[in-house]
C-alpha cells in the first residue's frame, strides 16, 4: 500500500527540512524523504550573516534554535592590506551545517512522517504524483516539492535540463584556524579581503563556531589549478602567499583540521514546470558561494512556497503546470534570484577584472570601509591600532599597494 499524503518532500537538506517543519506547523500532511537519518557533515552553508538574511530565515518561522545553537559574533572587523579599515557592528551566526540541519529538524512536528530512503522515479500529472522508493515503498502526493540540492538524477528522469552557464565558477575552501603562540585571537570575525587582483581571491572569511576560528576562503580559479592542491597540502604556507598581510592583524597561524575544497558551478535548469512537482533551492538554480545569497534563495524559495501558493493549491482539485506557474512566477522570488545571480557575476568581475573601471571599483570599495570605519572611530568605536610601529600605522593614508 502506498503512503498518501498531501506533500511529499524529496530532499531533508536545509531546504527539504525547512518546508516539512512549515508544513507540519501549519497542519498541512507531509512527507519527508531523505537517505540520512541524521544528516552528515558536509561543507556548505557555515554562516548566516547580514539583518536581511537574518529576516530571511525568520520568516520561515523555524529559525530561533538554529541562531541560538549557532555562535554569534556582533562585531566584524572589515581588513585589507594589513590594516584594520573598519571594526562593524555585525549580526554573524556561525554553525555548521550538519548542526543547522539538525536544528531545523527539531522543529518538525511529530506527526510530519519521515523515510529514510532515496526516491527513485517521480511520476507526475495533475492529479496525484507518484514517487517510488529505493526501499520498494511508493508515496501518493497531491505535490512534489524536489529540494533535492545538485543531485541531477530525478530532474533527468522528469525531463528537465540543466545548464551549467559558468563551470567552477568559485571555488570555496574551509578549514579552522588556529594562533600560535597566544590563547586567541584578537579580533570577534574579520573579512579581509583580497591585496591583489592577480591571487584571483577576493576574500577571506573568520568566524567563531563554538570555541574554533573558522575560515572560508573563496578563490577563482579552475579546478586544475595547482594553487588549490597547494592549499590542500600546505594550507598556512599558501594562505601566507597569498593573502602576505593577513598575518600583521592575526599574528603567526596554524590551520587544523581538514582543508575542505568545494567548486560551485552556476546552474539553471530549464523545463521545470511540471503538473504536480515544484523545485527550490539548489535544484531549481544555483548561486555563487562567495556572495553569500545561496541562504537567502533557500529562504525566500520556502518560506513563498509553503506560505503563499501551497496553501492556495490545496483549496482546489487537481496540481496543474499553471498552479506550479505561479510560485516561478512569484515577484519576490523571482527578485531574490536575479539579485543573487547578479551579485555572482558583479562580485566576480570586481575580484578578479583588470580593466581601469573594475581597479577604480575595488579602491572605491577600500575608500567606503575606510570611511565607514572613521565613522565608528568617531562615534566612539575605535578601530584597533594593529600595526607594528607609528610608521606602519602611517602608512594607511599613503597606500601604494596594487589592487
Amino acid at each position: 500500500m502506498p503512503h498518501y499524503t498531501d506533500i511529499a518532500i524529496i530532499g531533508g537538506g536545509l531546504a527539504g527540512s525547512i518546508a516539512a517543519a512549515m508544513l507540519g506547523r501549519a497542519g498541512i500532511a507531509a512527507i519527508l524523504v531523505d537517505p540520512h537519518a541524521v544528516y552528515p557533515p558536509d561543507f556548505r552553508i557555515e554562516k548566516i550573516s547580514g539583518a536581511e538574511q537574518i529576516a530571511r530565515f525568520r520568516r520561515t518561522g523555524v529559525a530561533d534554535k538554529a541562531l541560538y545553537r549557532a555562535t554569534l559574533a556582533a562585531e566584524n572587523w572589515i581588513a585589507r592590506f594589513g590594516y584594520v579599515l573598519d571594526r562593524a557592528p555585525a549580526h554573524q551566526y556561525g554553525i555548521l551545517y550538519d548542526a543547522l540541519i539538525a536544528a531545523v529538524r527539531e522543529e518538525i512536528p511529530d506527526h510530519v512522517q519521515r523515510i529514510v530512503a532515496k526516491a527513485v522515479t517521480i511520476t507526475p500529472s495533475e492529479d496525484r504524483q507518484s514517487v517510488a522508493l529505493s526501499t520498494g515503498e511508493t508515496i501518493s502526493a497531491r505535490l512534489v516539492v524536489l529540494a533535492n540540492g545538485l543531485n541531477v538524477g530525478l530532474r533527468h528522469q522528469l525531463g528537465i535540463t540543466r545548464t551549467i552557464t559558468s563551470p567552477a565558477h568559485s571555488i570555496s575552501v574551509g578549514f579552522d584556524l588556529e594562533p600560535v603562540g597566544r590563547p586567541a585571537f584578537p579580533f570577534p570575525a574579520m573579512t579581509y579581503f583580497q591585496e591583489r587582483a592577480g591571487a584571483r581571491v577576493p576574500y577571506i572569511t573568520l568566524f567563531p563556531i563554538g570555541d574554533r576560528m573558522r575560515a572560508n576562503l573563496f578563490a577563482y580559479r579552475a579546478v586544475d589549478d595547482p594553487w588549490l592542491r597547494a592549499i590542500r597540502r600546505n594550507p598556512a604556507e599558501t594562505l601566507d602567499a597569498t593573502l602576505p598581510g593577513l598575518k600583521r592583524i592575526t599574528g603567526d597561524y596554524a590551520v587544523s583540521g581538514e582543508v575542505k575544497v568545494r567548486p560551485a558551478d552556476l546552474v539553471v535548469n530549464s523545463g521545470t514546470r511540471i503538473p504536480g512537482v515544484v523545485l527550490v533551492g539548489d535544484a531549481f538554480c544555483t548561486t555563487c558561494p562567495v556572495t553569500g545569497t545561496g541562504s537567502d534563495k533557500v529562504f525566500t524559495d520556502v518560506e513563498r512556497l509553503c506560505n503563499v501558493p501551497i496553501p492556495r493549491w490545496l483549496a482546489t482539485d487537481g496540481m496543474s503546470e499553471a498552479k506550479i506557474a505561479a510560485f516561478y512566477d512569484d515577484p519576490v522570488k523571482r527578485a531574490c534570484d536575479a539579485w543573487s545571480l547578479d551579485k555572482a557575476w558583479r562580485f566576480r568581475e570586481v575580484s578578479v577584472g583588470t580593466g581601469p573601471y573594475w581597479l577604480a571599483q575595488r579602491w572605491a570599495r577600500f575608500a567606503v570601509s575606510l570611511g565607514r570605519g572613521v565613522r565608528h572611530r568617531m562615534a566612539g568605536a575605535p578601530v584597533a591600532a594593529t600595526a607594528r610601529s607609528p610608521d606602519e600605522r602611517s602608512e594607511i593614508r599613503g597606500l601604494t599597494h596594487s589592487s
